[in-house]
């Protein structure tokens, strides 16, 4: 019998590791390995996604020094991990832009059970990447070519836990957003790629009118809730 949403889930990120060559003084940022981030991401995975029923993908970028990157749950830095998913954590408790976006989100779509319920939140590239102590995104690497192969693979695992192929939101307007349709259109993931402003654009770029881009997020997730219906 095939595994539901939560243990694949567990058990994707419990191998997850990335062997390549990478440029010059670009470290890979891999929280799976923390015996800890373990922990958290069994117990996520068990309260939030213990069933077989599929939800929509919404993909972001790659983990963060301060979100994914330490708890290994995608947009949840150590703060709201405790905070909304209560989920203790010997973390150090320090908030991170897009989580603090993206939780205000789920909190007006009417929590993290409902909306965990329905979709899941990952990544193009689910290992980061950090050069000179600080983030970069996978498609500023020299060489994107390089890990292809990996981001295909896991997209494709992914998907296997559940996903409703009918559309997947991206996080990312830009790269992000171009590189998954290119990615999409060359490998069949979804039927639509859906694009969004990301929780970090917005926080840093926007945020005077954060309302308005909660608004979006919301009327967008509501859409597409009709995937589940048709």
């Amino acid at each position: 019998m095939k595994d539901n949403f939560a243990k694949q889930a567990i058990k994707f990120y419990d191998s997850l590791n990335l062997d390549v060559s990478l440029p010059e003084k670009v470290n890979i940022l891999n929280p799976f390995s923390n015996e800890e981030v373990k922990e958290i991401i069994k117990e996520f995975y068990l309260k939030f996604y213990n069933n077989s029923r599929k939800r929509i993908f919404v993909l972001g970028i790659n983990p963060g020094r301060f979100g994914a990157g330490v708890t290994g749950v995608t947009f949840t830095d150590p703060i709201n991990l405790l905070k909304y998913c209560k989920i203790k954590n010997n973390l150090i408790k320090k908030h991170e832009l897009s989580s603090q976006f993206i939780y205000k989100v789920i909190n007006t779509y009417g929590g993290v059970k409902k909306f965990y319920s329905k979709f899941y939140l990952g990544a193009v590239s689910p290992i980061g990447f950090v050069k000179n102590g600080k983030n970069i995104n996978y498609y500023d690497l020299n060489n994107i070519n390089q890990i292809e192969g990996f981001i295909v693979e896991n997209i494709i695992k992914q998907i296997g836990f559940g996903a409703i192929r009918k559309v997947c939101i991206c996080l990312g307007e830009g790269k992000n957003y171009r590189l998954l349709k290119n990615f999409n259109e060359k490998y069949g993931f979804f039927e639509e790629i859906i694009p969004l402003p990301h929780p970090r654009f917005i926080m840093q770029y926007k945020r005077k009118k954060l309302d308005d881009y909660v608004k979006l997020y919301i009327k967008t997730f509501e859409k597409y809730e009709d995937a589940f219906r048709t």
